[in-house]
């Protein structure tokens, strides 16, 4: 059955080619880019996104193809970059992607109230979508993006439906299988009207994707980590330019990589030392580490090399809060503390328990790769084992906000081997749904934070009572940070409401008059 279904996709891919080449190109070669033409005869990928969008029929998939390739060229997709989009609209924030959906798909921000209805500067707008959505597509292809129209403080100006018609044509024509779901916040009562125009755009397959949600709902579609605060998240993100927000992940400079930063001497010794992991056999519970398990048969010069190793452990922070996932215990539970230059505490840990019965493998990557040293970045942790990651910026390089780290984890047969050959056929081979995935924020501080504790004698005197404490404050800040956003949204909308009121009794007045003196 499997075996007929790819023979008659390849069948059709086959023909969507051909008649592509023989009723469109020969006619209207002139109307494309010659680079469309060549991607459509050699990725798969591609042609078959158009021919499932129209439903494998070919003859609605040429015409497909015909009206995206020609925007493609007409817009210059294929050569935009940053230097083509007017800076001040890179600045202003109304349009970029970060985060993700709990579905894991990738969040692509439309903040309304940044737009202003202007015929001048749309096609500069235009390009925007189409750089955002291109560069996402060459990186990730195929995976799907949600769209987060977030219309919060939202007034008449920014209604603008041209610019919203090609949004969703962006989806519907120039990026098929892309779009996930839209996700609407905040939608102000004067824009009903309007959403129920764009339903008839997207038509009746698509109208189940429109996801309606207010702070309460939003959160059904996407989790805390990666909402802002107006929406009831505890995203400390903030939107800035340059450099360009990238969450896409990669693999970061190992323990093999080049070494430029400033503690040079220190970093040559941990990658010439045989401590590539630092494995620690401690309680699921408990954050206190144990006695590590040394082979009575090792060399006395192996063991002074562990015991260096562990030295250089000690002068890091050992984080406390804690992720329970389903393979492994990852911590800090949330975000990567780093200290600043003056206070000479660059490096940072991560700390992962495997908690199941078999071994894990796991992998380290981050949005910024040429900054950071991760050590080990790609290894496995034995049941029950812990290891402790060495995350360190590079080549003295600045610890940004925006920087994020992934955790990868996946379960390996008993009788699989842990060499790097091993692991890396066996993350070719893994399937996607039996990976666990945990993100990582950074954060610079000047001094220790409360969350980590020096690992020396003196380090856990911290009392519990003034932990509890700490937390309670904490939670009473936010209660009372929310109150107030709900009385600014409530005073946005009443003022929304009487402007509504004011321009409808102007309306009055004015029909009353015409008809009066008429």
């Amino acid at each position: 059955m499997a075996e007929n279904h790819a023979q008659n996709k390849a069948k059709l891919i086959s023909e969507t080619r051909r008649r592509f080449e023989a009723e469109y190109v020969t006619d209207k070669s002139d109307k494309y880019d010659a680079r469309d033409v060549e991607r459509l005869q050699q990725d798969d990928n591609w042609v078959e996104s158009y021919l499932s969008w129209r439903h494998n029929i070919v003859d609605e998939t040429l015409k497909m193809l015909d009206e995206s390739f020609q925007w493609r060229k007409e817009i210059s997709v294929n050569d935009l970059n940053e230097s083509s989009i007017p800076r001040w609209l890179l600045e202003i924030g109304v349009i970029y992607l970060h985060g993700y959906d709990k579905e894991g798909n990738k969040l692509f921000w439309i903040r309304v109230k940044y737009h202003v209805k202007d015929q001048k500067t749309i096609l500069d707008k235009k390009k925007l979508i189409a750089f955002w959505l291109e560069r996402y597509a060459k990186r990730e292809n195929g995976k799907p993006v949600t769209v987060m129209f977030d219309l919060s403080e939202t007034g008449i100006n920014s209604i603008d439906m041209d610019f919203v018609r090609f949004i969703i044509n962006c989806f519907k024509v120039y990026y098929p299988k892309y779009l996930s779901k839209i996700v609407i916040f905040d939608m102000p009562w004067l824009m009903n009207a309007a959403f129920k125009i764009v339903k008839t755009w997207l038509g009746p397959e698509a109208v189940s994707l429109l996801k309606f949600t207010s702070k309460n709902e939003v959160q059904d579609y996407v989790s805390v980590e990666y909402l802002p605060p107006h929406m009831g998240g505890t995203d400390p993100f903030k939107y800035s330019y340059p450099p360009l927000v990238d969450d896409d992940f990669q693999t970061p400079l190992c323990e093999n990589g080049p070494i430029t930063s400033e503690d040079e001497t220190s970093s040559k010794e941990d990658i010439e030392s045989d401590g590539k992991e630092t494995l620690e056999t401690i309680s699921n519970e408990e954050q206190t580490p144990l006695l590590k398990k040394i082979n009575p048969t090792e060399s006395t010069s192996k063991a002074e090399e562990t015991e260096k190793v562990d030295s250089k452990m000690k002068a890091f922070k050992k984080p406390l809060s804690v992720f329970k996932g389903p393979l492994l215990h990852i911590s800090p539970a949330e975000e990567l503390y780093f200290g600043s230059a003056e206070s000479g505490e660059k490096k940072t840990l991560i700390v992962l328990t495997n908690v199941t019965k078999n071994i894990v493998a796991f992998k380290v990557r981050t949005t910024a790769p040429e900054k950071y040293r991760v050590k080990p970045s790609n290894s496995s942790c034995d049941p029950g084992a812990s290891v402790d990651i060495v995350v360190s910026p590079h080549g003295g390089l600045t610890v940004s906000a925006q920087d994020r780290f992934l955790i990868m984890a996946a379960e390996m047969e008993q009788s699989s081997g842990t060499g790097p050959a091993e692991l890396t056929q066996f993350w070719k081979e893994v399937p996607r749904n039996k990976v666990m995935e945990h993100r990582l924020r950074c954060h610079t501080v000047e001094s220790s934070k409360p969350n980590t504790l020096t690992l020396k004698d003196n380090a856990f005197n911290m009392s519990d009572k003034t932990s509890e404490d700490i937390c309670l404050q904490l939670s009473r800040l936010l209660e009372s940070n929310r109150k107030l956003e709900d009385q600014v949204q409530r005073c946005i909308w009443f003022q929304q409401l009487l402007l509504s009121l004011t321009m409808l009794l102007l309306a009055f007045v004015t029909s009353f008059f015409y008809l009066l003196y008429s």
